[in-house]
């Protein structure tokens, strides 16, 4: 079976789990990026990049549905774990967007509190490269 998931097949098979793990269907990814790097037929950088690409734009996606839902910016004190960290913590609480449960939450809630979008994406894809960053280095041993 894994003979199927071997160079380019693998980076397309970890891109796509990458995106629909970070869109509110559940899954994970870091399975396939572990799975990715002990096939050894790609760089670990490079499969570091293509999980950060797939998660980050699932991210966005989330954003973007977000902005999809009525504006709402108003001061209410109770709500979701999620809309609450972001508007106590702003744009750093998406570094905080790889966490399972409130990740994909956080994400939307920064599209429907309309927060830039390029500050978003940003600080979205640095929390998802450290992520993967990291658990790279862990399976190589080097952490």
């Amino acid at each position: 079976m894994l003979e199927l998931f071997n160079g380019e097949s693998a980076l397309w098979v970890l891109f796509t789990t990458g995106f629909l793990s970070a869109t509110l269907l559940p899954g994970g990814s870091e399975a396939n990026l572990i799975a990715t790097i002990k096939l050894g037929d790609n760089a670990i950088w490079l499969v570091v990049v293509v999980a950060t690409i797939g998660n980050t734009l699932g991210g966005m996606t989330n954003y973007w549905l977000g902005r999809l839902l009525p504006d709402k910016t108003s001061k209410e004190k109770h709500g979701h774990k999620a809309l609450l960290w972001l508007k106590k913590y702003g744009y750093w609480s998406l570094f905080f967007s790889w966490l399972p449960v409130i990740g994909d939450p956080l994400c939307l809630a920064a599209g429907w509190l309309r927060m830039r979008h390029w500050l978003s994406f940003f600080i979205i894809m640095v929390g998802k490269a450290a992520r993967y960053t990291v658990l790279a280095l862990l399976v190589q041993g080097l952490l």
